[in-house]
């Protein structure tokens, strides 16, 4: 009988797309998809950033990056200004425009969590924030470590 128990991985990103899913739910009336979301809340705290480091902050493609921005500049949601002394980068800010759109969003993500952490207790909270925050600098540290050769190591061992 197959194992029904889900792994770590399948949850967390389980978790992770209905999140998503139930935040596009109610943000759906405002106009903007969830990467333009997305690339707003990086940039509310980031503004100033070039277009590449914004596309590796998010882990987008920057090619995929460059049409969210030109379609929130669009809109009048962000500009792009000129690096002031590299001629080929642009900068990316915010404009006044922008600014209820992240209330918006946080509203609508407070809404969210609320939903998701329904009958968990503050203290399950703060207990799970915790783990994942650990686990966050575990898989960070690993993955600026070489991988180790488990074949070598059996071979050897």
């Amino acid at each position: 009988m197959p194992n029904t128990t889900p792994t770590l991985g399948f949850l967390l990103h389980d978790v992770a797309r209905l999140l998503r899913k139930r935040f596009e739910q109610r943000a759906r009336g405002h106009g903007l998809t969830r990467a333009q979301w997305q690339a707003l809340a990086y940039l509310a705290n980031n503004e100033g950033i070039h277009q590449g480091g914004l596309a590796e902050l998010i882990d987008i493609e920057p090619i995929t990056l460059g049409r969210i921005v030109d379609r929130l500049e669009a809109r009048g949601l962000i500009e792009r200004r000129q690096h002031p002394t590299d001629r080929r980068v642009w900068l990316l800010f915010l404009t006044e425009a922008a600014r209820p759109l992240l209330s918006v969003m946080r509203e609508v993500g407070e809404a969210t969590r609320s939903e998701a952490l329904l009958d968990i207790s503050e203290t399950e909270r703060q207990q799970l924030l915790d783990m994942l925050g650990r686990m966050k600098t575990n898989l960070t540290a690993a993955c600026g470590a070489p991988v180790e050769d488990e074949d070598k190591e059996k071979s050897h061992g």
